[in-house]
């Protein structure tokens, strides 16, 4: 019997599922969007009900394009879009209102009164993290002063909260399970970074009750099997899970210190495996987990822009100046440069290295002669220079430039984007075979569980480069483009 293994990929505005071979062979696949939700500025939400019925569809479509039956799938593997907060009834199994998004800023004016406070340097010292509305805390702490419903389930020991990763194994178990992984519970500013556990401290800076958080579980072992999940049998195991930036490192068999990896998808994530100290950065990027598997810990440096292919998405839907994504490299390329039209896509506040959630998007340079092809140019170059910030961070913490940086995600397939990350970062760049890095790492700790693959060396093995770019622009050209954008940046 060939074994297969489903991967399931719960993005931000997606949720796809992939059915792949022990050869890296994409038997099937299926994916269903979902309704974005912005109730008020600065506010993102999603239905976890939608987020459920997409994911459902997608492995129906899946299933339907392989023609396998579903009985030789092996096991499930989940990645995930990590700080997304979910609460629901652990009786009934129903979510409390709709999930929070990790692009949500409504609890910036919290975060910034307890920096106030002076908890920064604490919360700091025992996540890797920084107090910003990003991460699940004061998302979870905004919930339950809100939802009086969910305050009062709390105290009867009847609420459940989690990432995206816990509430679908909750539902691929028929409610058996309430986990989540090392991975996605490092990015809940509840995790203590070095035993891997809810740390009570935390909880009490952010009033948060232990009763409803999951268990942590590493991110390869058999949680559960599945049961009652329309379309699948009951049985299969669910054994492994990672949120969508880890799997994506270990989908690019980054499992050396000093190695590191790009994804552009709604946001874009710079993560550099550090090893198996959680070393703290001392400008201004995260440390989190990488991974654990077989009791292997490792960390990792992480520096996120909120918008990468958002701003893409903008243009397309907001400005209406291209019809599909995949048109902006067409768009761009009808002209040289940007016409030193620079685009800080802050749209929803600034990540790292900068950290400010009030910033917001800036467009400068604009004359009589810009044309949409400047300004779809220069937001693929703005999404670029998003990485060279955290990248000169990194380079700083590391002590000695990056010589090579692994991309993937939907964006890495546009070459006139990657030639001038290439280029702004003076590094060259290596896009995989399988862009679909974060789907390949879901898989593997899946695999690794139930014994397809051994261990993380039998899957850098397996590793196969498509394409290579290496700078190509003067340093003076550099400068002059960098200094543009850091004039830029001041004003966003």
């Amino acid at each position: 019997m060939t074994h297969h293994i489903l991967s399931i990929d719960q993005g931000t505005t997606s949720s796809r599922a992939f059915l792949i071979d022990h050869d890296l062979n994409v038997k099937g696949e299926g994916q269903y969007e979902f309704p974005q939700i912005y109730p008020k500025p600065g506010w993102v939400e999603h239905n976890a009900e939608d987020i459920w019925g997409a994911t459902l569809k997608a492995i129906h479509d899946c299933l339907a394009k392989s023609k396998i039956d579903p009985k030789n799938i092996s096991a499930v593997g989940i990645t995930n879009q990590r700080e997304t907060t979910v609460l629901w009834n652990k009786k009934t199994g129903q979510p409390l209102g709709n999930a929070i998004v990790w692009q949500d800023r409504r609890t910036t004016e919290h975060c910034a009164e307890l920096k106030k406070q002076g908890y920064e340097k604490k919360v700091h010292e025992k996540t890797g993290l920084v107090l910003d509305p990003y991460f699940s805390a004061t998302k979870i702490e905004w919930m339950l002063k809100n939802n009086p419903e969910a305050k009062r389930l709390a105290e009867k020991g009847e609420l459940a909260f989690g990432t995206i990763d816990s509430f679908l194994v909750w539902r691929l178990s028929g409610g058996k399970a309430h986990v989540t992984d090392a991975t996605n519970a490092s990015r809940t500013l509840l995790m203590n970074l070095k035993t891997l556990q809810w740390d009570s401290e935390l909880l009490e800076i952010f009033n948060i009750p232990e009763s409803i958080l999951p268990k942590i579980v590493s991110c390869s072992e058999i949680y559960r099997i599945t049961q009652d999940v329309p379309g699948l049998p009951d049985g299969i195991p669910i054994a492994g899970m990672a949120g969508d930036q880890q799997a994506a490192l270990i989908g690019q068999a980054c499992f050396a210190a000093g190695e590191a990896k790009c994804t552009y998808g709604t946001g874009s994530f710079i993560l550099m495996n550090i090893g198996k100290e959680p070393k703290l950065s001392k400008h201004r990027l995260l440390t989190t987990l990488a991974y654990n598997i077989n009791r292997e810990i490792t960390y990792a440096w992480e520096g996120s822009s909120f918008i990468a292919g958002a701003a893409v998405q903008w243009l397309r839907d907001g400005l209406k100046i291209i019809k599909k994504s995949s048109d902006v490299e067409t768009l761009a390329l009808q002209v040289p440069d940007s016409g030193e039209i620079v685009f800080v896509p802050a749209l929803v506040g600034l990540g790292a290295p900068h950290w400010r959630p009030e910033a917001r998007g800036v467009i400068s340079g604009i004359t009589r002669g810009t044309t949409a092809a400047h300004i779809a140019r220069a937001t693929l170059e703005g999404i670029a220079f998003s990485q060279y910030d955290i990248l000169e961070s990194m380079t700083k913490d590391l002590g000695r430039p990056l010589a090579i940086l692994k991309v993937d995600g939907g964006a890495s397939a546009n070459n006139l984007l990657m030639q001038f990350q290439s280029d702004i970062l003076q590094v060259s760049i290596q896009r995989p075979v399988m862009k679909e890095t974060t789907v390949l790492g879901a898989a593997f700790l899946a695999g690794m569980a139930v014994g397809l693959w051994k261990n993380p060396e039998e899957i850098r093995k397996s590793w196969r480069e498509e394409k290579q770019f290496t700078p190509k622009m003067s340093s003076a050209e550099v400068d002059a483009h960098v200094q543009r954008w850091q004039r830029a940046i001041l004003k966003a």
